[in-house]
């Protein structure tokens, strides 16, 4: 029962440990969803998009997540109409990035809703660690 206890807790570490990662991206993300270039020829800030995978813990058996990658969305900039800002092109554009405040805000949500969930599992595999010990010091 200890080692199936010990792999949750771990496989619930190795999920927030990835979780953290997200945030971290998504963090970025929202700092730089206005950031702008000063001239019309650069492109602004490029939205991150993080991917996970399954990876095999050998010594235990079990499978973890991990990050992927990180990888940078290649859709296109957002557009604003300022024709005194540095940046902006011959026809007065400005490009910003292509980051969507609302989506990241969504994401960031569910990071941190699924960290909870696994912090949540790594509190009650700890609490059984702990039950069961206590019985089995009061059945000496």
């Amino acid at each position: 029962m200890g080692s199936e206890l010990f792999n949750a807790m771990s496989i619930s570490a190795s999920g927030m440990k990835a979780q953290g990662m997200r945030m971290r991206v998504i963090s970025e993300n929202l700092a730089n969803s206005e950031t702008t270039t000063n001239s019309p020829n650069e492109d602004p800030y490029r939205r991150k998009t993080i991917s996970f995978k399954e990876q095999l813990d050998r010594a235990n058996g079990v499978d973890k997540v991990a990050v992927d990658r990180i990888d940078r969305d290649k859709s296109d900039f957002r557009l604003k109409y300022d024709p005194s800002h540095p940046a902006a092109d011959s026809k007065g554009y400005v490009k910003l990035p292509n980051v969507n405040t609302l989506i990241e805000t969504m994401d960031m949500r569910e990071a941190q809703r699924s960290y909870e969930a696994n912090m949540g599992s790594i509190e009650l595999s700890r609490n059984m660690m702990t039950k069961t010990i206590d019985m089995l010091r009061s059945n000496r």
